[in-house]
């Protein structure tokens, strides 16, 4: 996949569209500035007093130029608004593509918040990278080519002074904006991250906080990094105004110089009074052009080390891939774990020691154990988002390593513990793992699950629910994510807690129903709470990183 400066560059047909526009703008701008000078200069010399002006000539230059910049300032903002989201559409794509490569160990050393700061903040900042920052000062520099073009054919001399102030000016701008300033940028985007993941986490955790009485010690840290990302903000905005003054001061400096040189050529009669007019405004157009200089080299440094907050993710390398030449995946087998040993860290402590685990087609096995005992870790290494250290884990006798993943993918239904609720349709929550289940197996599943009653009262299959299902209670969101993961027709279900959120009742009924559910498809099931007899085949216990049987002893599984 293409890396954040490869997309950009795949954008550059509209990017350099919206440019054009924007230096068409700018020239139509100085121009009329210079022509409206020399048309007023000519007209107040002529008036009273005898001899001839060309009035016809200048006011069609005024209308069209007038009529130039208004068509091409609103093409300009069109092309450029649509080349933006066209850009951060692509960007946030292309981000959740490379961060979807990862393992949850690799995303969870971010914090949420931090990981929407990148996917809001940073890719704001570099969608605007082309059309914010290095297209307006493409821009800049055209129309000042331009300009001093124009000035040279008409006067060389203030072509020449002009000239100069516009390199004080592109030395002093950038020196003052951009000057070895980009790891304040790197720690003003880390800032920001920080205090928008603690706002994130301040809303997702006020429940708790307020049950312990926390919340004031978290307002108080949200206030001192909201202070911390303000005072950056506030040396950024000054050094800013210190730009634009510079550049007002050079400017000012630069016109009285220009002054000087017309009057100069104005009274050796080799520069007639209109174009002596012409030069000062087309000099006014051009110093009011460059000042937006300072905004677009802090823009430019905002997006560069935005795009190195990205790179660090997108660019990160998995920590499970797929081989070179994967073998194909038998549809049925035994799934194995053979003497595996796993720890998060290298050099940390293992969470699985030498585990043994063996799960016959159609068997049904729980697993029960302590919070930290290492039931996610092995539900992990089943689903290839974590590599063991020693040992393997096989089906039907091959390497899941050797496998692709999306193909080992489709041999499991996957019930997770924190299984969401889309926003969408039943329907739409229903076939994420089934897209071709008619309606009749929709209801039949829904029944099965006891929710074909409340699906009946909301509207049917078309019925909305919500964000993060907001209409259901937290047991019937359980059950559609349930009917979801059984709707796949994959030999190996994977239960995470199934009846987490269930009342007593229902849960029993639920387990109970299971076995007619699976069809005789193995059945890996996590679990803390009791199980109903004839559930599963065997029971077992997760302890000190092995599997024991209901005796406490070691199990030879």
């Amino acid at each position: 996949m293409p890396s954040t400066r490869a997309l950009l560059r795949g954008h550059r047909r509209g990017v350099l569209l919206a440019v054009a526009l924007m230096l068409l703008t700018l020239l139509a701008g100085v121009g009329l500035l210079g022509v409206s000078g020399a048309f007023l200069t000519g007209a107040a010399l002529t008036y009273g007093v005898l001899g001839s002006f060309n009035f016809f000539t200048p006011s069609a230059g005024i209308r069209g130029l007038t009529l130039a910049r208004i068509v091409s300032r609103y093409l300009e903002k069109l092309s450029g608004h649509d080349a933006m989201l066209r850009i951060a559409r692509d960007l946030r794509s292309w981000f959740f593509a490379r961060a979807l490569r990862l393992s949850p160990a690799q995303l969870g050393r971010l914090r949420t918040g931090d990981l929407l700061a990148r996917l809001l903040d940073d890719i704001d900042a570099v969608d605007g990278l082309l059309l914010r920052a290095t297209g307006p000062l493409l821009a800049l520099l055209g129309v000042g080519g331009f300009g001093l073009g124009i000035v040279a054919w008409l006067h060389p001399p203030s072509a020449a002074w002009l000239a100069l102030v516009a390199a004080m000016l592109a030395i002093v701008v950038p020196g003052c904006v951009a000057w070895r300033r980009s790891a304040e940028e790197t720690q003003r985007a880390q800032r920001r991250a920080a205090l928008r993941a603690r706002l994130h986490e301040l809303y997702e955790g006020r429940a708790d906080l307020a049950a312990l009485d926390a919340t004031t010690g978290w307002l108080s840290r949200v206030k001192a990094e909201a202070d911390d990302v303000a005072a950056l903000e506030r040396v950024r905005r000054r050094r800013l105004a210190d730009a634009q003054a510079l550049h007002g001061g050079l400017a000012a400096i630069g016109l009285l110089g220009l002054l000087w040189s017309i009057a100069n050529g104005f009274t050796a009669g080799v520069l007639p009074a209109a174009q002596a007019a012409a030069i000062f405004f087309i000099a006014i157009g051009l110093f009011e052009a460059w000042a937006g200089a300072g905004l677009a080299w802090q823009a430019l440094l905002a997006a560069r080390a935005s795009i190195a907050r990205l790179d660090a993710v997108a660019g990160a390398r998995p920590a499970v891939g797929d081989p070179a030449q994967p073998l194909a995946v038998p549809a049925h087998g035994a799934l194995r774990f053979e003497d595996v040993t796993f720890a998060w860290a290298d050099d940390g402590r293992p969470v699985l020691r030498g585990l043994d685990l063996t799960i016959a087609p159609g068997e049904r096995i729980a697993i029960s154990g302590d919070s930290g005992a290492g039931k996610s870790t092995l539900t992990a290494l089943l689903l290839r988002s974590a590599e063991a250290q020693a040992g393997q884990v096989t089906w039907a006798g091959i390497d899941l390593r050797a496998l692709a993943q999306a193909d080992w993918y489709a041999r499991l239904a996957w019930l997770p513990q924190n299984a969401p609720v889309f926003a969408g349709r039943v329907r739409d929550n229903l076939v994420f793992g089934a897209p071709d289940a008619d309606d009749v197996t929709l209801w039949a599943m829904l029944a099965q699950v006891r929710l074909k009653g409340w699906a009946e009262r909301i509207g049917g299959l078309d019925a909305w629910v919500g964000e993060s299902g907001v209409t259901m209670s937290a047991g019937q969101a359980r059950r559609l994510a349930l009917a979801r993961a059984l709707l796949r027709q994959a030999p190996l279900v994977v239960l995470d807690e199934p009846t987490e959120g269930l009342d007593h009742d229902t849960a029993d009924a639920l387990l109970r129903e299971l076995p007619a559910l699976l069809a005789g498809r193995s059945l890996l099931l996590i679990t803390h709470g009791a199980l109903p007899p004839g559930l599963v085949d065997r029971h077992l216990w997760l302890r000190a990183g092995r599997l024991h049987d209901d005796r406490g002893t070691h199990a030879s599984v």
